[in-house]
């Protein structure tokens, strides 16, 4: 009925694993990375008039971005598409896609599949926050449904290296998966 049969771990040490490719892994490997909550870290990148993001992984193997959307007061992001699945989880305030019939609130969870058009908003006077994961483009469209632009894993890295080079900031390695 779902109880967990192996005991849990005692030991406040590390343990020893055993692990067949170590020698593989070890040399051809990624480590995960660490991302604090500081802005020195991350900083808030703008993100048109009313928006930022604050980026906080990029893998360029598998088309992956995380970051942080922030819409300061009410506002739209516009009707964009997916070309892969998006994961999110609010933070702050809420938003909605004009699309659907739900409000999205910190702690609820919501995913969006590959060839959906929805346009995001938010009608808090706080505005939002949102982690977002997501893997493949989004297109962008005018309000007539014209393609605009494409973001993808490399916009949002150009996004975040150009940010970075005109204030002066080094950009962190650890975003990079």
């Amino acid at each position: 009925m779902g109880t967990m049969t192996a005991p849990p771990s005692s030991a406040y040490e590390i343990v020893k694993v055993p692990e067949l490719y170590g020698a593989l892994i070890d040399a051809k490997g990624v480590e995960g990375t660490y991302v604090g909550a500081s802005e020195a870290e991350s900083p808030w990148v703008p993100f048109g008039e009313n928006a930022a993001i604050r980026h906080l992984a990029f893998d360029v193997r598998q088309n992956v971005y995380c970051n942080v959307l922030w819409i300061k007061q009410p506002g739209v992001i516009g009707t964009h598409k997916h070309r892969g699945p998006v994961w999110a989880i609010g933070l702050e305030g809420s938003f909605r896609y004009l699309e659907y019939d739900w409000v999205c609130r910190p702690g609820d969870f919501i995913t969006e599949t590959p060839g959906t058009a929805h346009t995001l908003v938010t009608d808090d006077p706080n505005g939002m926050k949102a982690l977002f994961w997501m893997q493949g483009a989004n297109e962008f469209f005018d309000a007539h449904g014209n393609h605009v632009e494409t973001l993808d894993v490399w916009w949002f890295m150009n996004h975040y290296e150009t940010y970075c080079a005109e204030h002066g900031l080094t950009p962190n390695p650890q975003l990079y998966l």
